[in-house]
């Protein structure tokens, strides 16, 4: 089975409409609406309101067989765009600068042809799933009671990659995008007015010390075990006022390791310097966490699953850009079915992912729903 001109010209249409009105995670109702409207004539089931805005599509094969799900995301980025495309997002502040806009054409996609010739047997799923950004869409899905009718046995998913060639494919076994999480850091100590700093207690020399002595948590390279990556992302001192010393202080912190197995020692580190830079500067310090993603990682056999799909496609494989250092929650997927991801590549010199100037490369489009389509087909036939 193969995309026609019009079907691909209709899916660019689809995929730049959906990048003119991106919304963030668990805002996703207007994409979700746009999602229904161009599965349900297809499908023989389409699931909505799955974990938040989730929506699953299933296409039933004429026996029985296993479950084979198909997983892209909703949400796009608190990012403003400045691509200058002329389907720049019209929503200010947000955009798709990951290229969840082009991962459900391809489902969208891969749907048409499911819709022309349904699987031998079994199930396939198409999952559009909410709030990958934050970590928090996976787990939301799979907790929802409507997911256990489509829990799968296999899963699949795909990830554009700038920096590997146009269409290559990046694919191994083994871990594929790393553990994370954001420490956000409260300090209070005591206002005082600014012409008499010695009257309060400031938060300052206690971020002062404590953000390069996160940083230095940092170690090892990306495929070692021990391998871990602490990035201040956020600050905030006191009041924007010219008139008052500071009594209270944020330090955020994304955590990063490769396995699951290294975050608590990652953690415990960094809360361990939280908490004596507040001891030294006699203030209270508090930490939450927040966008909390597991590490994902491929399972072999879903993994040679695809590598032959790949290769029986003709298209170029190896393991360029395995692992990755950004985070992705599809791993929580692959604690109950065999799983799989593979990086689908951007170009060589594409703006990289959560760049402002990022868009999507409509020519994938195609090719990730050829990949999907002969994923299926080799398990359900």
């Amino acid at each position: 089975m193969t995309l026609t001109n019009s079907d691909i010209a209709e899916l660019i249409a689809l995929r730049r409409d959906l990048h003119r009105s991106p919304e963030v995670s668990g805002q996703e109702a207007g994409t979700a609406r746009r999602i229904v409207d161009a599965l349900t004539p297809l499908a023989d089931e389409v699931i909505t309101r799955l974990g938040g805005h989730g929506v699953a599509a299933v296409f039933v094969g004429a026996g029985d067989g296993p479950t084979v799900l198909f997983r892209c995301e909703l949400d796009a980025l608190p990012i403003a765009e400045r691509s200058g495309v002329p389907h720049a997002s019209e929503a200010r502040g947000v955009a798709h600068l990951c290229g969840h806009d082009g991962h459900m054409a391809i489902l969208a996609g891969l749907g048409r042809l499911m819709a022309r010739q349904r699987p031998a047997r079994g199930r396939v799923v198409l999952l559009f799933q909410p709030a990958e950004e934050t970590g928090a869409g996976a787990a939301d899905v799979i907790a929802d009671a409507n997911f256990d009718s489509i829990a799968p046995d296999y899963a699949f998913a795909l990830h554009n990659r700038p920096g590997l060639p146009l269409g290559h494919v990046g694919l191994t076994d083994g871990p594929i995008a790393c553990a994370s999480r954001g420490m956000r850091i409260t300090f209070r100590g005591k206002e005082a007015h600014a012409s008499e700093p010695e009257n309060g207690t400031s938060p300052m020399p206690a971020m002062a010390d404590l953000m390069p002595a996160l940083a230095a948590l940092s170690r090892g390279a990306l495929g070692d075990a021990e391998f871990r990556l602490a990035t201040v992302t956020h600050a905030r001192l006191g009041e924007p006022a010219f008139g008052i010393a500071p009594g209270d202080g944020e330090v955020w912190v994304t955590l990063r390791t490769l396995v699951d197995a290294q975050m608590d020692a990652l953690c415990t580190a960094a809360e361990a310097l939280a908490q004596s830079a507040a001891d030294a500067h006699g203030l209270v310090v508090n930490w939450q966490y927040e966008d909390v993603f597991l590490h994902s990682e491929n399972h072999p056999e879903a993994t040679q699953i695809a590598q032959a799909a790949v290769a029986a496609l003709g298209m170029s494989q190896d393991g360029q850009g395995c692992p990755m250092r950004a985070s992705e929650d599809f791993g929580r997927f692959g604690h109950s079915a065999k799983a799989a991801m593979l990086y689908l590549g951007s170009g060589e010199v594409h703006p990289a992912l959560h760049n402002s100037d990022y868009d999507f490369p409509d020519d994938l489009i195609a090719i990730g729903a050829r990949i999907f389509d002969r994923i299926a087909r080799d398990i359900l036939g």
